[in-house]
């Protein structure tokens, strides 16, 4: 299976627990691998036999930064049923969101989740 990597897609968005979360907002990061066959766009340099990355991008923006949950696992888990909804030629998606400001006392780089969802799961 081919990937297309989307690395470090950075949102604004209102997630979290904490009332200072939803209301003041903060940065997100979300890291994608796209598994599917692209042989056929690879052979015959074909747009059309490929995944169009504005276009996941855009759909992962309108989820970061659309409504508000408490869990960076819920915004995990939407992208990852969005894009497998909307394109077809992605048979598994891996979807990392990061969260570098989350409220943690300590030194730390970032935390997140990352998961993975595939077109046969129910």
């Amino acid at each position: 299976m081919d990937c297309i990597v989307m690395d470090d897609l950075a949102f604004y968005g209102r997630h979290g627990v904490y009332g200072e979360e939803t209301t003041l907002g903060q940065r997100f990061v979300v890291t994608l691998r796209l598994y599917g066959d692209f042989q056929e766009a690879a052979t015959f340099d074909d747009v059309t036999a490929t995944v169009d990355y504005g276009k996941v991008y855009e759909v992962v923006k309108l989820i970061v930064e659309g409504s508000p949950v408490k869990l960076v696992e819920t915004v995990a888990q939407r992208i990852a049923q969005a894009i497998l909804e909307s394109f077809s030629r992605i048979l598994t998606v891996t979807v990392r969101v990061e969260k570098p400001g989350a409220p943690i006392q300590g030194v730390f780089g970032t935390v997140g989740v990352e998961m993975t969802r595939s077109q046969n799961e129910s």
